[in-house]
């Protein structure tokens, strides 16, 4: 195993693994580096959410933390004049074609655009850009998953879950530009594809765009009594 090497972030000496992305070596040491569609287990960084800009010295531009590796001397600012702006920006574009109904939203109280909101001390509804309309029809085909494409972010997390962990394939990205969304690959609805209703989705999804349906009190007695 290779010794480990020492970078500071925000002048903060760290310790990661050589090789590592800065986006994992900071939140392991404690450091909040906003991000929506990072996620460890994948081999390549995604790189779609840009919200994770951070400073590097040496480095005439900010980088996203999440495909930058670790090295040993690095020193990272994460906050900056110019990263924060940045992630505004990234933020507000989200938003601006998000259909925001936290009151009625299942991720209300645990949604990470909430907690990005606050972090980056900026509203859920961005004063800047203009508001895209959000009508696409909420799938509620499946007995186990509902889809709402209005609240999705496009972070790609159902997907890769889908297609790479389950290796099920019921959800891809389909349609391109401003249309683009997560569905079945023929848009079919999900009851008519081969979802088996797992949930996995639906647990890596950061902003409510896909939930577990709520089961019937009487069945989930029934289930409960069964399992006892």
């Amino acid at each position: 195993m290779e010794d480990p090497v020492t970078l500071y972030i925000d002048d903060k000496p760290v310790q990661a693994r050589p090789g590592e992305y800065l986006l994992w070596a900071a939140l392991d040491a404690g450091v909040y580096i906003p991000h929506l569609c990072a996620m460890r287990e994948r081999d390549f960084p995604f790189g779609a959410c840009r919200l994770c800009f951070v400073e590097v010295e040496g480095k005439d531009a900010p980088v996203t933390a999440c495909s930058e590796p670790v090295r040993e001397g690095l020193r990272v600012r994460t906050r900056s004049e110019r990263v924060d702006r940045l992630r505004r920006t990234a933020f507000e574009l989200l938003m601006s074609h998000h259909d925001l109904d936290c009151k009625n939203c299942p991720a209300n109280g645990s949604c990470e655009l909430q907690r990005l909101a606050k972090f980056l001390k900026i509203p859920l509804k961005p004063k800047r850009l203009r508001k895209l309309a959000t009508e696409m029809p909420v799938d509620d085909s499946h007995p186990e998953i509902v889809l709402n494409p209005n609240r999705c972010v496009l972070c790609g997390k159902c997907v890769w879950v889908c297609q790479h962990v389950l290796k099920t394939g019921a959800l891809d990205f389909v349609l391109r530009g401003l249309r683009t969304r997560v569905a079945p690959f023929r848009m079919e609805p999900l009851a008519q594809t081969i979802c088996n209703g797992c949930g996995a989705c639906a647990d890596v999804c950061p902003v409510g765009a896909l939930r577990r349906r709520a089961k019937p009190k009487a069945a989930a007695e029934d289930a409960s009594a069964a399992g006892a």
